[in-house]
């Protein structure tokens, strides 16, 4: 029988060509084992007891609300390129990304009411690479006075120099190497 691991990376492609390849984990969404077990596995990396999970759109939103299901906790999903958050409406707040984030950086946004004071937070996402959506959730945690308890995902694709990594407390069920 195949592991968790196993189907992950059966159901992983890489696409594209030599020029730009890019990371194709659709066939994930279409495995039913994989839909039962990664929330329990991502769950089983969060570190401490969160109260809140921040999920990036898009699929950081599925990945992030199967983990919140799991733990049994409330999920925000943290928009990228909100058209209302755009604007200057004070319920939202707001974080660029940088320039170089995929060839035109993005914004980054969610209601400022979802997160409060005390709460624990843990972001999920399906990969990390550079850690900007990572990173912009979780300043906007800390703005809003609440906890930052790290970073869980499926793969991570960050380089293991990067000071990032550890703000960010990266936990991955896989390292894009192994994929």
């Amino acid at each position: 029988m195949v592991d968790l691991a196993g189907r992950l990376k059966v159901g992983f492609h890489w696409r594209g060509g030599p020029d730009v390849a890019y990371a194709d984990v659709t066939e994930w969404w279409r495995d039913p084992v994989v839909l039962r077990d990664l929330p329990a596995a991502l769950a089983a990396l969060v570190p401490g007891a969160p109260t809140l999970v921040a999920g990036p759109v898009s699929r950081g939103s599925l990945v992030g609300a199967l983990v919140a299901a799991q733990l049994g906790v409330g999920f925000v999903e943290v928009r990228k390129n909100d058209r209302i958050a755009f604007g200057s409406d004070p319920a939202f707040i707001r974080r660029a990304l940088p320039g170089s984030y995929h060839g035109g950086g993005a914004l980054m946004s969610f209601r400022r009411g979802l997160v409060r004071p005390g709460d624990r937070v843990v972001c999920v996402d399906d990969w990390i690479e550079s850690g900007a959506q990572a990173g912009a959730a979780r300043e906007m945690v800390l703005e809003l006075g609440a906890q930052f308890l790290g970073t869980v995902c499926v793969v991570d694709d960050m380089d293991d120099g990067d000071p990032l990594r550890e703000v960010l407390g990266v936990r991955a069920l896989l390292r894009a190497d192994e994929l």
